[in-house]
């Protein structure tokens, strides 16, 4: 439980600076179409670090169910490989590193899923 809630925090922390960076810092620096692809990762990070906590509350309410906390690693793992794939190709512009944020999309998705078959099955 602790550690989706503390994922959950620092993720929303890294979210809401990393958007700070991009708006102040990244703005005129790098073309348009790459600081809406940092927004995007900046979303999405923020959307998956309140999953995460949403994650740890109801591990704390239901911890005999695993696949809460399959679904926290999947989301947090997630978070890594789309946000993150999206700040580097933002920043490098190596345009094949957009390959690995579909990765991240799908382990959101499993996430979510898992998540709510878990609520069906056993909350």
């Amino acid at each position: 439980m602790k550690t989706f809630v503390l994922l959950g925090a620092i993720n929303a922390f890294l979210s809401v600076a990393l958007g700070a960076f991009g708006a102040h810092g990244l703005e005129g620096k790098i073309p348009g179409h790459y600081l809406e692809v940092w927004k995007t990762g900046v979303q999405y990070q923020m959307f998956h670090a309140l999953g995460l906590l949403a994650v740890g509350l109801l591990l704390g309410k239901f911890p005999n169910v695993g696949l809460l906390t399959t679904a926290g690693w999947i989301m947090f793992i997630g978070i890594v490989l789309f946000s993150g794939s999206l700040y580097v190709l933002s920043v490098t512009q190596i345009k094949p590193l957009g390959m690995i944020t579909p990765f991240g999309g799908v382990s959101f998705l499993i996430a979510w899923a898992l998540i709510g078959y878990a609520a069906v099955k056993a909350l």
